[in-house]
């Protein structure tokens, strides 16, 4: 189950099942579940807790240093749920401080070449495509999809169920259930990935009619905040009614998909 050419602290914490290629290397201080695999020349540091049944493809570097001047080579977490695959040379950093660690949840998809900065919050069910690159204190809600060499700046929030088409960046929160399109632009709702998970029609309906009503109406985002929260009662609206209402950095603004 472990290559004879893997290097592996005395101190790491490795369940029986887990499997390691080659040349893979694991630093003291690091904890793997059950059923993980790592593949050759993957290398795991910092003190990093890793789950069960996740798989590391060749060449992942995970839990190094954040890539933060301030960081001061403190004692800082990585936390990794269950279920997840990284692909080649997928990079995720430790935290930069002792009081809040890099959060990794659980069933998520890293495709080759992304990257999860120091201090996000990944929750379930994300996908990164090939290229994504998310910047530090960036947190990503449920079951978004990240489409290949998009950027996300740091402190982001993005919410549930949204989609970042190819190549697009965001400096500002990307609402739930939004497609993200160009430079801080939404252009409508990801009908097919809500429908693909259960969403029910009439919450489909009710979220189109919310998001014309703040991003595409003629009230300023307070006014619109404030008349829609008696009008829009399903969790869905509610869920994005709070997420825009939280925004600290402001919301991506609606654009039209077809102007030039």
């Amino acid at each position: 189950m472990i290559h004879p050419t893997a290097v592996i602290h005395p101190d790491a914490k490795l369940d029986a099942s887990v499997e390691i290629g080659p040349y893979a290397i694991i630093d003291a201080h690091v904890e793997i579940g059950p059923e993980c695999r790592l593949g050759p020349q993957v290398h795991i540091t910092g003190h990093t807790t890793i789950g069960s049944d996740n798989v590391f493809h060749t060449g992942c570097v995970i839990g190094d240093a954040p890539q933060d001047l301030k960081y001061a080579d403190e004692p800082t977490r990585l936390q990794i749920g269950d279920g997840n695959t990284f692909r080649e040379h997928f990079t995720v950093h430790r935290s930069n401080r002792l009081t809040e660690a890099t959060v990794i949840g659980s069933k998520g998809f890293f495709m080759a070449h992304s990257h999860v900065g120091h201090n996000c919050l990944i929750h379930d069910e994300v996908i990164l495509a090939n290229g994504a690159l998310i910047a530090g204190h960036v947190e990503i809600e449920d079951h978004v999809f990240i489409s290949g060499n998009c950027l996300v700046h740091q402190f982001v929030r993005v919410g549930r169920f949204a989609l970042m088409q190819g190549g697009s960046a965001i400096s500002q929160d990307l609402p739930p259930f939004c497609i993200a399109m160009g430079d801080n632009g939404i252009c409508g709702l990801n009908t097919i990935g809500l429908r693909r998970n259960g969403v029910r029609a009439e919450e489909r309906a009710e979220l189109k009619r919310l998001y014309r009503h703040l991003f595409q109406g003629d009230e300023n985002r307070a006014d619109a905040l404030a008349s829609a929260q008696d009008r829009f009662i399903s969790d869905p609206a509610k869920h994005m009614l709070k997420f825009v209402s939280e925004s600290q950095r402001g919301v991506c603004r609606h654009r039209d998909r077809h102007r030039n």
